[in-house]
């Protein structure tokens, strides 16, 4: 039985992290003057802290509790999500990042509108404000909460994910995302320095890669899976992961939040390109320790306890609290940037346009308002996620209904001069209809179709939709949008310029090294 228990050295490790955080958060919100330097951080951040802050708002959600938990389940196709960030990101940086910079937008929604017109900015601003709350949020609270039940077993579920939430929202609602970003870099180094910690531990004590390998079916060690497969078919990998990581990168506001605070293009990129650097050593310190858990512990009783029960066996007091100080610094992270993304939406998207008479300053006070609002309703809802499952299955099972369309309008919008509003509009409408329709169909037992599939599936019809209604309607792009779509002319101008800069430099030649990289470690493991 696994003792759960904390030194005091290990308690005051974290209330020393607790302390640097809430110092951060009321220091830098002393200094805010406006609404853009509340949401946007004075649109001023430099690469590091653009990358960094991406990643280890990722990495809550999805990464220590959720993918070792999956890779103890299935094996470590679960980082398939993982490198296939690293491509989309590059394709981020190459073609849509200068839209989003240049535009000088707040919200994803808003680029919506801009594209095509307020119908779309509304339907996507409600859509991610679930999906920050419901999932995001709320998903970051409730690993939180597994953590410090097994720590503190004398209080319920809903108390403790109560108290991280007062935490995580007094730096959030008083620092804005200044704040968020530099407490992200340091909740990244003790992140990082936790997950080596156990993966060189946990390697060791099961023998090394040759006891490792022998232990293991060989299924479980391999990326690339039959189409048959459960967890990761390769035909959910080849058509569904994709759109789910577009998603979640690319459009969705809490992770772009940070790219829009980049001080240029060129910073915004080599941040985007960073971020995707650092997924791909997620493979070796936050899956492997999953299934190497199968190993050494194969009796534990829920996917979701396989990270603490790694910590509280393998680590020795002091380490441990330090370790601890940095999931609860991950789940933090993810907690900051929900709660200020949501209330970057509801302020930009829907108190600006009800109320245009407000100063930035009372925009301001509205949005830490909001964040305020959110943190409670995410903590509601928190202690329900337990019924569904493992957290990694109820992270990417409700974004594959969510996703497509959104992926569909952005791609359209951004590379297709003859996107029209009303096909954005109705491929949202009818791939809201075609999501109820096959979750209840689901539910009821009629059809059984994998979640990867489903996101390519209602991708697909959504790319379909709006292309036909495009061509039907055959709208000339006005020259007022022109801005809000690739230009292949500012991209040659673009390679120009980079080709004069050393090649550290380049972010063409950085992501070439980054898609090389990506596709050696996927070969090596397929």
């Amino acid at each position: 039985m696994t003792d759960y228990s904390l030194g005091q050295i290990d308690i005051v490790f974290i209330l020393i992290y607790f302390a640097v955080v809430m110092f951060i958060g009321v220091k830098v919100g002393s200094k805010h003057k406006d609404a853009q330097d509340y949401f946007l951080a004075g649109r001023s951040m430099i690469w590091p802290f653009v990358g960094i802050s991406l990643f280890a708002s990722n990495i809550s959600s999805t990464t220590l509790v959720g993918l070792s938990g999956s890779a103890y389940s299935t094996g470590i196709s679960v980082f398939n999500y993982e490198w296939m960030a690293s491509v989309v990101l590059v394709f981020f940086a190459i073609f849509l990042l200068p839209i989003y910079l240049n535009s000088k937008i707040y919200t994803m929604p808003e680029y919506l509108e801009r594209r095509f017109d307020v119908r779309s900015r509304y339907y996507f601003s409600g859509v991610t404000l679930i999906g920050n709350i419901l999932i995001d949020t709320a998903g970051a609270l409730f690993a939180g909460g597994i953590l410090l039940k097994l720590i503190f077993p004398a209080f319920e579920l809903w108390e403790i994910i109560f108290v991280l939430s007062i935490a995580a929202g007094i730096y959030t609602i008083v620092g804005g995302l200044k704040a968020v970003i530099y407490t992200d870099a340091i909740q990244t180094v003790l992140i990082l320095i936790g997950a080596i910690a156990i993966t060189v531990i946990a390697y060791n004590k099961a023998g090394g890669w040759d006891a490792i390998q022998a232990a293991t079916d060989p299924e479980a060690l391999s990326l690339i899976r039959p189409a048959d497969d459960p967890s990761m078919p390769w035909t959910g990998l080849l058509f569904g992961v994709p759109v789910l990581g577009f998603y979640f990168w690319c459009t969705n506001q809490f992770m772009v939040q940070r790219v829009l605070s980049a001080k240029n293009n060129q910073h915004g990129r080599w941040g985007l390109l960073l971020a995707g650097a650092l997924k791909l050593p997620v493979l070796f310190l936050m899956v492997f320790p999953g299934t190497i858990a199968r190993i050494l512990y194969p009796d534990i009783e829920s996917p979701n306890l396989v990270y603490p029960t790694l910590i509280f066996e393998l680590l020795p007091v002091g380490l441990k609290g330090l370790v601890v100080a940095g999931i609860l610094a991950a789940l933090m992270s993810s907690i900051d940037s929900t709660l200020h993304s949501a209330s970057t939406l509801v302020t930009m998207d829907f108190v600006s346009k009800a109320k245009p008479d407000l100063t930035s300053k009372q925009l301001m006070k509205v949005g830490r308002l909001t964040a305020f609002i959110f943190m409670l309703a995410a903590a509601a809802w928190a202690p329900y996620i337990e019924k569904f499952g493992s957290l990694f299955e109820y992270l990417q099972q409700v974004l594959a209904y969510i996703a497509p369309p959104v992926v569909s309008v952005f791609i359209l919008g951004a590379l297709y001069k003859g996107m029209t509003a009303n096909a954005a509009f109705y491929s949202f409408m009818l791939s809201l209809a075609l999501s109820v329709s096959m979750l209840i169909a689901q539910g009821a037992g009629v059809v059984d179709i994998h979640f990867l599939h489903v996101a390519g599936l209602l991708f697909a019809i959504a790319m379909v939709t709006g292309i036909v209604i495009s061509l039907i309607e055959k709208q000339p792009l006005s020259e007022d949008k022109q801005a809000y779509t690739w230009s292949p002319a500012q991209f040659r101008q673009e390679m120009q310029d980079e080709a004069r800069l050393p090649l550290y430099q380049n972010y063409i030649f950085l992501s070439v090294v980054l898609l090389a990289v990506t596709t050696a470690l996927v070969v090596a493991f397929a």
